[in-house]
C-alpha cells in the first residue's frame, strides 16, 4: 500500500512559542481515500492544513507529495533550546515551499469560512482559480493577442464544463454570494477542483448547514472523489457526515494524535468517547 500514499506527514510538530499547537502527527491519505481529522477545538487540525499546504513552516518533520518530500524542518536557533516535541534530531535539513508552488503539485483547499469572490459571478469564482495554471505571457495578456484570446476561449469552456459537474452550471452568471448557502460551499469546492487537485483538503464543508444540505454535501463529496479521480482529506465537526463518508478517521486532542482506524474503530474507542464524541455521565 505504500506506492499507493499521495499524503504523508511524518513527526509534524507545530511549536509558536511555548505552545504546542500540533505535537508529533503521523498521517498518511492514500489514492482515492477520504480521510477524516477530527478533535475539538483547538486540537490544531487547521493548524496541520496550514502547515500541508505551505502557510506554515513546521517546527519538526517532513510532508511527502506523491511519494516526493517536499517539506522537512527541525528545530534551529532559540528553538532548538525551547523545543517539547519529539524527535528532534531526526531531521536535518530545510525544505519550504509557498502556498502557490504546493498547489501547483497538486494540493487544493477550501476554507471553514467561506471565501468567495462576493462582486464576482459564479463562472468568474472558477476562472481565477483556472488561470494560475494559464500558459499566456504578461505581453499576449496585455495585449490580448490570439494566443490569450484562445486560451481564455478554452478556459471558459472548462471551467463551464466543471460547473455543469457539480452542479451549478445553470447559477454560472449569478452573482456568487447570491447562491443559498449549499450552493455556495458547493462552489468553493469548484473553484479548488479547477486547480485542478489530486489531493483536496476541506476544512469544516459541512459548517453552517442543517441536516439535508449536510446529506447532500456527503453525497457531492462522494461523488466529486470518484468523477474527479481525488483523495480527500477532510476536517469536520459533523459526526454523521465523518462517520458516514470517510474510510478512515485521525483523532487530535490538544494537540497530539490519540487514535486513528475506520469510523467504527473510532465510534469505538474510550479515549475519543472522552475526548470527543461525549461520555455519557448517566453511566
Amino acid at each position: 500500500m505504500a506506492n499507493n500514499v499521495v499524503l504523508k506527514l511524518s513527526d509534524i510538530t507545530m511549536q509558536f512559542g511555548g505552545v504546542v499547537a500540533v505535537d508529533n502527527l503521523n498521517l498518511e491519505v492514500r489514492k482515492n481515500e477520504i480521510i477524516g481529522l477530527i478533535g475539538p477545538n483547538g486540537a490544531g487540525k487547521t493548524t496541520a492544513f496550514n502547515v500541508v499546504t505551505g502557510v506554515y513552516e513546521p517546527t519538526n518533520g517532513a510532508v511527502d507529495i506523491n511519494g516526493m518530500r517536499v517539506i522537512e524542518n527541525f528545530p534551529r536557533g532559540k528553538m532548538a533550546e525551547t523545543y517539547k516535541g519529539k524527535h528532534q534530531g531526526d531531521y536535518g535539513q530545510v525544505m519550504r515551499l509557498t502556498p502557490d508552488r504546493v498547489t501547483r503539485l497538486g494540493v487544493a483547499r477550501t476554507f471553514q469560512n467561506i471565501r468567495l469572490f462576493k462582486e464576482m459571478s459564479v463562472l468568474e469564482n472558477v476562472l481565477v482559480a483556472m488561470h494560475m495554471n494559464q500558459k499566456q505571457s504578461i505581453f499576449d495578456s496585455v495585449f490580448r493577442s490570439k494566443t490569450a484570446r484562445q486560451e481564455e476561449k478554452q478556459m471558459i469552456a472548462e471551467a463551464e464544463d466543471l460547473l455543469r459537474k457539480v452542479e451549478l452550471y445553470e447559477n454560472r452568471h449569478d452573482l456568487a454570494t447570491s447562491l443559498p448557502y449549499g450552493k455556495q460551499r458547493h462552489l468553493e469546492i469548484a473553484r479548488a477542483l479547477a486547480t485542478p487537485p489530486t489531493i483536496l483538503l476541506l476544512d469544516e464543508p459541512a459548517a453552517g448547514m442543517n441536516p439535508q444540505e449536510s446529506d447532500e454535501l456527503m453525497h457531492f463529496v462522494g461523488k466529486i472523489r470518484d468523477e474527479f479521480d481525488l483523495s480527500i482529506l477532510m476536517i469536520e465537526h459533523h459526526m454523521q457526515v465523518i462517520m458516514g463518508i470517510c474510510d478512515r478517521i485521525y483523532v487530535l486532542n490538544y494537540g497530539g494524535q490519540i487514535a486513528d482506524g475506520t469510523p467504527e474503530e473510532i465510534q469505538n474507542n474510550p479515549a475519543v468517547i472522552e475526548a470527543y464524541l461525549g461520555v455519557d455521565e448517566s453511566c
